[in-house]
């Protein structure tokens, strides 16, 4: 399948606390959009390799996504090394991207900087002729380069290139990031485990703010943030106009 957007996280659930609002409003315009995680979050304090599954499952239907895989790399412990590049190159390959969404490229978890630029570096690699990828099938992969590979914002505030307006989405995207019921706060899951950094009210309610913060930068009630490393071009202003609120 041809995708028009592959989202990309490290760990089940990073893509739903950066980037769900944008995937549900591209859903919702007709994108074909998918998912991979890279590993199963099998160090996770709380939950399971299955109930992880199952969460991020239940996430991709909320958010309405075409496709959602897993590469099973070592959580905590996987590298930005040649075999794990080949990895994710065969996994660009296939769905032929025009977007990439990705990790940050610096952040409070080392996993998510790790897997920021696993993911640019793999993007870039898999548009050369000369790297040879073969799929399921046993047929060589065609290349394949992304137009564009975005970094959503994590824990870390950074300076956006550019936001998002989510507003008309927002209640769509917290319902897929609480359908990982083991991780954040939920009443009913208090005996889960132990308590960790996003599993209480005070972390829900960072994310609600973060996205409030955002949109207020824009005029907007809330906005998911991007960075790029690649400069953005517009053929004209109009692109760049917005209505007044």
């Amino acid at each position: 399948m041809k995708l028009d957007i592959l989202a990309i996280g490290v760990h089940p659930d990073d893509v739903e606390l950066g980037c769900s609002g944008t995937i549900i409003n591209e859903v919702k315009k007709g994108k074909k959009v998918g998912i991979i995680d890279l590993t199963q979050g099998e160090l996770g304090t709380r939950g399971t390799i299955e109930t992880r599954y199952a969460e991020a499952a239940e996430a991709g239907r909320i958010m309405g996504i075409h496709v959602r895989g897993n590469l099973k790399m070592r959580d905590g412990f996987f590298v930005n090394d040649e075999a794990h590049r080949l990895q994710l190159i065969r996994a660009i390959r296939e769905y032929q991207p025009e977007i990439v969404l990705a990790n940050a490229l610096d952040d409070r978890h080392p996993d998510h900087g790790r897997a920021g630029k696993l993911i640019a570096d793999a993007c870039f690699l898999a548009g050369l002729i000369k790297i040879e990828t073969y799929n399921d099938a046993g047929q060589i992969q065609d290349r394949w380069r992304p137009k564009n590979v975005f970094h959503y914002i994590q824990d870390r505030l950074q300076e956006p290139d550019f936001l998002v307006d989510i507003s008309d989405v927002f209640e769509q995207r917290m319902q897929s990031i609480e359908a990982y019921t083991t991780q954040f706060y939920n009443p009913d899951m208090e005996n889960e485990g132990p308590q960790t950094y996003i599993s209480t009210p005070d972390f829900r309610d960072s994310v609600v703010a973060r996205a409030r913060m955002l949109g207020k930068r824009i005029g907007v009630r809330y906005a998911e943030g991007f960075t790029t490393q690649k400069a953005l071009g517009i053929r004209d202003l109009d692109a760049l106009i917005q209505n007044e609120t």
